[in-house]
């Protein structure tokens, strides 16, 4: 996706244009992107973008254009023409007036990373405004601490929090038109029993209707409420929802719900919501676990029943190794964990829910001492910055 680029040049500059589409295109290379020049209305419209601060004198031309913008001005800069000194003395302004804005700045390389981390926290939040996440049942009575602050995150995001009757989710489960579809068809082909594969993709067929009929960007279910309605778990449900882009989380959890939508938009790939299981203080290593996670997020699958209740169907999935983020976001947007780690390898044991993860994180005194809840977030990669300009936006 093409960033936006509104340039503010004074009329005494004596640089060459061709040197300022020069500067332009080497970023854009670099950020293996396009910066396009737009309008003042366009880029104003815009969720993010650039002010390309081009020479010395613009100080003047900022304020008329810009006195009334209420995102955050991220000044782009070359060495040349007095353009850093010209963005020093605006971004001055700002801070004395209580506005947001930052000089971008340095070689090359430096100013394309930083706009990566910028925009995808911008556009996520963007992505996240108006959030509906629909809640069927309520949340399981063990999360004690997983309330949701629904008037701060309605502030900060505009989420919007849609209470649905376990009913409802029941009596889709016996009328909702079965989804035939890639990932359906690729569970049902691992030969697990047919009866119960069928009975959990109910679940979906059902859920898939809640989510149509209340358009909802997010669901939770109080899914142990399934063992002994329906006899079955909600596990591939999930699953496939993650898959498709409709985060989908277990127990009634709101806000590790909300946490997997902002780390899913930050990082653009699959989220694995998951228990704190096992922490080693000595070797730096916790073990992640959960009954579910998304689909397309493992590099295999076994499916088995769900660990606690010892029926139904769930996931024992084997995630790729390598740098991943953990991440929760609290209650009312206020706070929030993200730590980047290493997933070292996959475990297989009885006494924990079917994927299991090993993580070596260098610190493992936040789950000890002041953890945010319960669940936590996993994807692979390092989200951190993005997730600090994710909050800084709030």
């Amino acid at each position: 996706m093409a960033i936006s680029i509104y340039e503010i040049r004074s009329e005494l500059s004596q640089m060459p244009r061709g040197h300022s589409a020069a500067f332009l295109n080497a970023i854009g290379a670099a950020l293996g992107d396009v910066l396009s020049q737009v309008t003042l209305q366009q880029f104003i419209e815009e969720p993010f973008g650039l002010i390309y601060i081009s020479s010395g004198g613009s100080e003047g031309l900022f304020l008329q254009q810009f006195s009334s913008y209420d995102k955050p001005c991220y000044l782009l800069t070359s060495g040349d023409s007095n353009s850093l000194a010209a963005s020093m003395e605006i971004l001055a302004y700002l801070r004395q007036h209580g506005r947001k804005g930052e000089i971008l700045h340095g070689d090359v390389d430096t100013i394309a990373e930083r706009i990566r981390i910028l925009s995808r926290a911008a556009r996520a939040k963007q992505k996240l405004t108006g959030l509906r996440i629909g809640v069927v049942g309520n949340p399981s009575d063990w999360l004690i601490a997983s309330s949701l602050d629904h008037a701060a995150c309605a502030e900060k995001l505009g989420v919007e929090v849609v209470d649905i009757p376990m009913d409802e989710l029941l009596e889709a489960n016996r009328t909702a038109p079965p989804v035939q579809n890639e990932w359906t068809e690729r569970l049902l082909s691992y030969g697990y029993n047919r009866t119960e594969t069928e009975k959990a993709l109910r679940i979906y067929d059902a859920l898939k209707l809640l989510v149509s009929r209340h358009n909802l960007g997010a669901v939770t279910v109080r899914c142990f409420d399934l063992l002994d309605s329906v006899c079955t778990t909600g596990c591939l449900a999930l699953a496939i929802l993650n898959a498709e882009g409709i985060y989908a989380g277990c127990e009634g959890d709101v806000p590790s719900t909300l946490s997997m939508a902002i780390l899913g938009e930050l990082s653009g790939l699959p989220v694995f919501m998951c228990n704190p299981s096992r922490i080693d203080t000595k070797t730096g290593h916790i073990v992640l676990a959960h009954c579910t996670l998304p689909v397309n997020m493992p590099r295999e699958i076994t499916l088995t029943t769900h660990f606690e209740s010892g029926i139904g169907v769930a996931i024992a999935g084997t995630i790729p190794e390598g740098v991943c983020t953990v991440f929760k976001a609290g209650s009312d947007l206020a706070r929030f964990y993200a730590k980047a780690g290493v997933i070292e390898k996959n475990l297989r044991e009885a006494a924990l829910c079917r994927t299991q993860i090993q993580v070596a994180l260098d610190d493992m005194t936040y789950f000890l001492t002041d953890p945010i809840q319960n669940h936590h977030i996993v994807c692979a990669g390092d989200w951190t910055r993005e997730a600090e300009e994710f909050f800084a936006l709030l």
